[in-house]
């Protein structure tokens, strides 16, 4: 028997995925542009995460990376494939990952990549997909020395943090 279409049922699924997916990128950007509000913003109020250098409530964490990632001279986190299970108001994810972030270890800048999986589960609270679990599986990680050369010799626009980023400031010059 041929599975019959639900066009409204199809259209409450796509629209869950996108609102999970949103909460993804808040979370990332969050991140990287050391915006707390923003990072917690990606998580229910109840929410758990474990991301192996501690564990805790969403509060809790936030405050840690936000400390973490502050005390690093840059990062940039980069969502990979996804993968979405919706059922009702809960959903089950997972969501590769590529960080790179900016060390300075007695002296010397490095680079530390790190991939990974975040094993998420989301909860839908009136109209409102969060991240209610999200534990941070590493499937692997370098730390390398930076080199940095294209960037030291070519005029770009660098990345800002904590507001001062290009697309938060759109500061065109015409």
């Amino acid at each position: 028997m041929a599975k019959r279409f639900d066009l409204e049922a199809e259209v409450r699924d796509l629209a869950a995925r996108r609102d999970i997916y949103d909460a993804v990128c808040r979370y990332m950007r969050g991140q990287d542009r050391l915006d707390p509000e923003l990072h917690r913003s990606a998580f229910h109020d109840e929410a758990w995460v474990d991301c192996g250098l501690m564990q805790g409530t969403a509060d809790e964490f936030v405050a840690f990376a936000q400390g973490f990632l502050a005390d690093l001279g840059g990062s940039q986190h980069i969502i990979g494939q996804t993968q979405f299970t919706i059922d009702g108001d809960r959903a089950s994810g997972e969501v590769y990952f590529y960080a790179w972030h900016r060390l300075v270890e007695e002296g010397a800048h490095k680079d530390l990549s790190v991939a990974g999986r975040y094993v998420d589960e989301y909860t839908c609270k009136d109209g409102d997909w969060r991240i209610s679990r999200r534990r941070e599986i590493v499937d692997w990680a370098r730390t390398d020395p930076a080199t940095d050369g294209f960037l030291q010799a070519n005029p770009v626009i660098r990345a800002g943090r904590k507001g001062a980023d290009f697309s938060e400031t759109r500061d065109w010059p015409v």
